[in-house]
């Protein structure tokens, strides 16, 4: 595992509800607190909505932590198939034995043991996750299980977790009796990019790291890729990969190119691709410039230039069998470089040689409407010929004039 090699204690990006990394910013806070208040306060029913992995889990966890000792917490990982067995459920969890599954019977047992619950100072709290799966029977058992109080104490608190389908179950209009009776509805929407970086860097800080272990082309592609908001379980799920992949190229850190390969492999569509080639294109740039900077530094003559040996006459023999020889010893001819001449192969070439093709497709484009016109003029004067000839008009100027009173 990765944890050993960036000197971590825990692995930072583990999707268990784990209190310990419990992210208490934003809408977890601040439901958090709405939650303890409404169990302190007995007010009942609890409804808490949110997309998957948003951390509904997690923070019910963290409700049962705070509360370990005043309140007995019972928790369903999802709803049961019909009131009976819910009734059941909770009579086992409350250390009852039914001497009937009738629900009346039941139902009397269960008041009973939260009397006694209460009658010692403490609450009884229901965490049923997965309500968007409850049937209509269910959410009945849920309802008449509110109605338990004792004057105007709630005997039991209930704490509904689910994702968006059970709103639009609780909207429904023969729902209404049902939503009447809830204390709190809350939703748990997505981080928008500065509580994903915070989220992140929380992590990494309860599991003995640094925000370095993250490079700053990271950061940003972490940004780019959580642009439109991210749930903890997704956010997780690309950092732990990111890490492993940083892990099997053995790199001390976590950069662009480690966070872009995570997203491939967990098939996410992000712009984080579009911000590796926006970096490659950037090194490219300084590479080059490095090069040219290099080229100019090489080609400077130094200040205190040894003086230069005097050149041996070269017959013009020697001249003419030279490049043979170095050819027949397969020594690359060098190129002489000739200072201050250089070979226009620039853009500029190629643009004067466009202007010219289309200068020439213009002068072709205006031959047709040329034709047009002279074939209209000589139309023209052939239909005045024909009507002059054709009336008893006395001259050209006088058949102009027949020509404009007709």
């Amino acid at each position: 595992m990765y944890a050993q090699h960036f000197n971590l204690n825990l692995l930072p990006f583990e999707n268990v509800p784990d209190p310990m990394f419990f992210y208490d910013q934003g809408d977890h806070a601040r439901i958090r607190k709405q939650i303890s208040g409404s169990l302190q306060s007995g007010r009942g029913l609890i409804v808490v909505t949110g997309p998957i992995g948003s951390g509904k889990t997690t923070l019910s966890q963290m409700i049962k932590s705070d509360f370990p000792e005043a309140i007995k917490v019972i928790w369903m990982a999802e709803p049961p198939a019909n009131s009976s067995d819910l009734y059941l459920f909770l009579a086992q969890e409350l250390g009852l034995k039914p001497t009937s599954s009738e629900k009346t019977f039941v139902m009397r047992d269960i008041r009973n043991a939260l009397l006694k619950i209460n009658s010692e100072g403490k609450k009884c709290l229901v965490i049923m996750d997965e309500s968007h799966l409850m049937s209509e029977d269910v959410v009945n058992g849920i309802r008449l299980l509110n109605n338990l109080e004792e004057g105007s104490t709630k005997l039991i608190q209930l704490l509904l977790l689910g994702q968006e389908e059970l709103m639009e179950m609780i909207n429904k209009p023969e729902m209404a009796p049902f939503k009447q009776r809830i204390a709190a509805l809350e939703t748990l929407g997505k981080m928008n990019v500065d509580r994903v970086l915070k989220y992140i860097t929380h992590r990494i800080q309860v599991a003995g790291g640094a925000p370095n272990l993250i490079s700053d082309t990271g950061w940003e592609a972490l940004s780019i890729a959580f642009s439109s908001g991210g749930t903890p379980r997704t956010i997780n799920s690309l950092c732990d990969r990111s890490f492993n992949v940083a892990y099997e190229r053995d790199k001390p850190i976590v950069d662009a190119q480690d966070i872009y390969e995570a997203t491939q492999r967990m098939g996410l569509v992000t712009d984080v691709f579009h911000y590796i080639i926006l970096l490659n294109n950037r090194e490219r740039k300084k590479q080059e410039s490095q090069q040219a900077a290099e080229q100019i530094t090489d080609s400077t003559v130094p200040e205190t230039a040894p003086p230069l040996a005097k050149e041996k006459p070269v017959s013009s023999i020697t001249k003419k069998t030279e490049p043979k020889n170095r050819v027949a010893n397969n020594q690359t001819p060098e190129i002489p470089e000739i200072s201050g001449a250089k070979i226009d192969v620039s853009e500029k070439s190629y643009d004067d040689i466009a202007k010219t093709i289309k200068a020439k497709y213009e002068q072709k484009g205006l031959m047709v409407p040329a034709t047009l016109l002279v074939l209209s003029m000589i139309a023209f004067m052939v239909s005045v010929w024909f009507f002059c000839h054709r009336t008893d008009s006395a001259g050209f100027l006088g058949c102009l004039m027949d020509l404009l009173s007709f």
